[in-house]
């Protein structure tokens, strides 16, 4: 019986310390996994803000292109808006 107990234990304190290992393994990838993500929404947000400028160059350029046309051909109001 005294055994009986102390192989429990045992096997009590495997278990436990395989628990605590893998709970330290999955720890360990998701903190990786995190550090990853991190980087790559830095990456996908400054790829954001340099779209974002490009375009807002595009669109300004357009809407002088617009105004230079307008004003050779002679339309003093613009078209409506849709």
């Amino acid at each position: 019986m005294f055994s009986e107990n102390i192989l429990k234990k045992i096997k009590n304190t495997k278990g436990t310390l395989m628990h605590t290992k893998k709970l330290r393994e999955k720890i360990k990838g998701l903190e990786a996994e995190r550090a990853s993500l991190m980087i790559e929404t830095v990456k996908l947000k400054k790829m954001a803000e340099s779209k974002a400028s490009v375009l807002e160059s595009e669109v300004s350029m357009m809407r002088e292109e617009v105004k230079s046309l307008r004003d050779l051909l002679g339309y003093t109001e613009e078209t409506p808006k849709k």
